[in-house]
């Protein structure tokens, strides 16, 4: 499993601890990854996630999965997360056509 956001693509950025005496070595940054259920309200369904608290916030401030997929770049988008943007986006097509 990578450490990689399926909303935002935010993954792990390298650097170096440096210490008083400027020694530097080599260390990892990683995101606050959290496992979520998600609800998409054009699909009636939960979704499982492993999104960072970051993307959460975002998704709460844009309201809501569907809000905030319609909105993403498919390049950020994990496959799952690019799956389930069509399938909203087919949802809404056709609740919009109806």
């Amino acid at each position: 499993m990578s450490r990689r956001c399926e909303l935002t693509g935010k993954a792990v950025l390298y650097g170096n601890n440096v210490s008083h005496a400027n020694n530097k070595s080599r260390r990892r940054f990683l995101p606050n990854l959290v496992n979520v259920t998600l609800m998409s309200e054009a699909l009636n369904q939960r979704v499982r996630m492993r999104i960072s608290a970051n993307a959460l916030r975002s998704v709460e401030h844009r309201g809501g999965l569907d809000a905030f997929l319609m909105g993403a770049k498919e390049r950020d988008l994990s496959q799952k997360a690019t799956l389930l943007k069509k399938q909203i986006a087919k949802k809404l097509a056709e609740a919009a056509a109806a």
